[in-house]
């Protein structure tokens, strides 16, 4: 079966949001190469997928979920005639806004935006952000408008049985919410299944690898219908939707095969995402996340842009975080009109291991080296250009 999107104009799902002369590379290729160089990118191989673990090197981390998205999406788009890069350029960067700590530190600071009257804040929604304004200090990634679709309607944690793109430009800039968010392309569609592929199965080997399962048991109808292994479980997933994927259902899984998801995906979810290791997370994370945004915010409310109020706190998270404001300030101002979602924004893109780095500069600060105000680099700023 060979696919082809129904645009009547190509164009605009090609554009970008500000025009560039385009080059060997291609429109989707280029947004790939732009994303893998991007600081959001790099930061996920030090954010958590499930499971908190930085010192496990075989615990999934964030980074290879998008890198098994990318790669599962573009091995289902290849026999259906769909673009494999453009699948690939959503796949790498559809979970660029994640924050520290996986979902539970998602359900954390989206309490805390909440309670600072900015609304909820959602992964998919701030992964758009982050390419549109947040990355390269407020000039974004510039990225083509079908590689921004397919970033902000990913939700692969809403399982769908089948997925029909619509093929229509619409206005991304007025999205608040992930809820009833549907592609424009296959391959948008490709990738929010590859999403779900990516992290049933691995997630539930994870949870065996840590003794959070006891065995590695599943449900009859899941290792009949699905298989044994990750990689049985991947290889049927994927066959189902080639085989079944047409134009006039698009793209998704079979009934007998949805039927096994769904019971996986309530499986893993009584079973890991409810178990008492992550119930324990969420206390001790949201004590830590509510530490540092204290702190932050005091920070900003004291000094605003004063260099030498952030540098009389004597540690590095005061110095890195004024850094911060220094380059990005008017930014915020020129992009929205306000600098409300600074310090929001500023804690979202933390890896792990930075958020327990900043509580322990409140709490415990290292030395500030004489040329700390020279300085910039190293894991508290940010490399300039």
């Amino acid at each position: 079966m060979t696919l082809r999107n129904r645009f009547e104009d190509e164009a605009p799902f090609k554009a970008r949001r500000k025009p560039r002369r385009e080059d060997i590379r291609g429109h989707y290729y280029r947004d790939t190469t732009a994303i893998i160089h991007s600081s959001p990118f790099r930061r996920l191989k030090h954010k958590t997928q499930v499971f908190f673990a930085p010192s496990n090197d075989h615990i999934c981390t964030r980074m290879e979920h998008v890198l098994h998205v990318a790669s599962i999406a573009s091995a289902i788009c290849r026999p259906l005639g769909l673009d494999t890069e453009l699948a690939w350029a959503i796949g790498v960067g559809h979970d660029l806004g994640h924050t520290p700590f996986g979902h539970v530190g998602e359900r954390i600071i989206s309490k805390l935006s909440e309670e600072r009257g900015l609304g909820a804040f959602e992964h998919e929604v701030n992964s758009l952000r982050v390419v549109d304004f947040l990355a390269d200090n407020g000039r974004g990634l510039n990225l083509t408008y079908a590689v921004r679709d397919g970033i902000v309607c990913h939700n692969g944690e809403s399982l769908r049985m089948r997925i029909k793109p619509t093929f229509q430009v619409r206005d991304l800039d007025s999205i608040t919410s992930r809820e009833g968010l549907v592609p424009a392309t296959y391959e948008g569609a490709v990738v929010r299944f590859s999403d779900s592929i990516a992290y049933l199965g691995r997630d539930w080997e994870d949870a065996y690898r840590l003794g959070i399962l006891k065995d590695r048991t599943l449900p009859a109808i899941v290792s009949e219908r699905l298989g044994t292994t990750n990689g049985q479980i991947i290889d049927t997933l994927v066959s189902d939707i080639i085989s079944g994927a047409s134009e006039e259902e698009g793209i998704g899984f079979s009934e007998k095969v949805y039927e096994a998801v769904v019971e996986f995906s309530r499986f893993n979810t009584e079973n890991i995402y409810r178990s008492e290791i992550l119930n324990g997370y969420t206390r001790y994370f949201t004590r830590l996340l509510r530490l540092i945004i204290d702190y932050l915010e005091d920070l900003y409310s004291d000094y605003g842009l004063d260099e030498k109020g952030y540098m009389s706190e004597h540690n590095m998270l005061a110095a890195g975080f004024y850094n911060h404001i220094k380059d990005i300030h008017g930014r915020y101002i020129e992009h929205e009109g306000s600098d409300r979602r600074m310090v929001i924004d500023y804690i979202a893109g933390m890896t792990d291991n930075f958020s327990l780095d900043c509580a322990n500069e409140i709490l415990k600060p290292e030395h500030l080296n004489s040329e700390i105000e020279q300085s910039i680099t190293g894991r508290w700023f940010d490399a300039r250009r």
